[in-house]
C-alpha cells in the first residue's frame, strides 16, 4: 500500500488556487470578456490572437496548479524549490505587466485590477512560504 503524505501545505493550497484560477479565468474569458469585444471593429486575426493569449494564461494556471499539487507531496524540497521560485517570478512579472499596461493605457482602470492583484499577491506569498519550509 502506498501512503501519500502532504509535505507542503502551502504548495497544496497554491496548487488548488491555481486550478481554481484556471477555471475562473477560462469562464470569465468565454462568457464575460471575449463576447464583449467589438467584433465588427477588429479583424479575425486580432480576435484569434486575443482569444488564444487569454487562454494561454488559463493553461499556465492549470499547469502551475498541477505542478504545485505534485510538488506538495515531494519530500526532497531542495529539488523543487527552484521550480517554485521560477513560477513565483513568472507570477510577479505577470502582475507587473498587468499593472504597468493598465497604468499606461488608463490609470483610472487600476482599481479594476485590485481583485486580480490581491489574488496574485496571496498566491505568490503562499509559494514563498512554501519555499521557506524546512524538512522536519
Amino acid at each position: 500500500m502506498i501512503i501519500i503524505k502532504v509535505r507542503n501545505f502551502y504548495y497544496l493550497i497554491a496548487g488548488v488556487l491555481a486550478m481554481l484560477f484556471a477555471i475562473t479565468h477560462a469562464w470569465n474569458g468565454q462568457f464575460a470578456v471575449l463576447p464583449t469585444l467589438d467584433i465588427r471593429a477588429m479583424s479575425m486575426d486580432t480576435r484569434t490572437v486575443f482569444t488564444y493569449v487569454w487562454h494561454i494564461i488559463t493553461a499556465e494556471n492549470l499547469v502551475f496548479g498541477i505542478a504545485f499539487i505534485f510538488m506538495s507531496f515531494q519530500s526532497e524540497r531542495s529539488k523543487i524549490r527552484f521550480a517554485a521560485w521560477m513560477i513565483a517570478a513568472i507570477l510577479i512579472v505577470r502582475l507587473i505587466v498587468i499593472l504597468g499596461v493598465t497604468a499606461l493605457l488608463e490609470v483610472s482602470a487600476l482599481t479594476d485590477t485590485i481583485i486580480d492583484s490581491i489574488a496574485i499577491v496571496i498566491y505568490v506569498a503562499l509559494i514563498i512560504l512554501g519555499t521557506t519550509m524546512n524538512k522536519k
